[in-house]
């Protein structure tokens, strides 16, 4: 089966942790899903709790000051094989010169992730 890519407008309502997010997806047509439970594709943050716990919230702190509250583009492919049955996601943001930023790729340039295949 060929992979399916599916792109959308949404705005951030909340950062759960560094690699974890809840939207409301412009689906067009005046139709909209809210508080979606998002996953970043590619990427693995710090966990908010135990040894990782203060690189945790610093990934968390560090995806809330770029996203929250922002509208976004989504590029989302449903993952089958994910227990919790999230979205993963790539998260792009426009920034002042109308240009588009991977956020997930920031994320690990910034330190606050890592690649990982799942």
């Amino acid at each position: 089966m060929e992979e399916q890519l599916y792109y959308y407008r949404a705005k951030v309502n909340s950062v759960y942790d560094g690699d974890t997010m809840r939207v409301d997806i412009d689906l067009g047509l005046n139709t909209w899903i809210h508080n979606e439970k998002l996953r970043l594709a590619r990427i693995n943050a710090p966990e908010l709790r135990g040894e990782e716990k203060d690189k945790g919230i610093a990934a968390r702190d560090f995806l809330i000051s770029l996203v929250l509250e922002k509208e976004i583009i989504l590029e989302t492919l449903k993952d089958q094989e994910e227990k919790y049955g999230r979205y993963l996601a790539e998260i792009w943001l426009k920034n002042e010169t109308g240009q588009y930023t991977n956020i997930n790729d920031l994320l690990v340039q910034n330190g606050h992730a890592v690649y990982q295949t799942y």
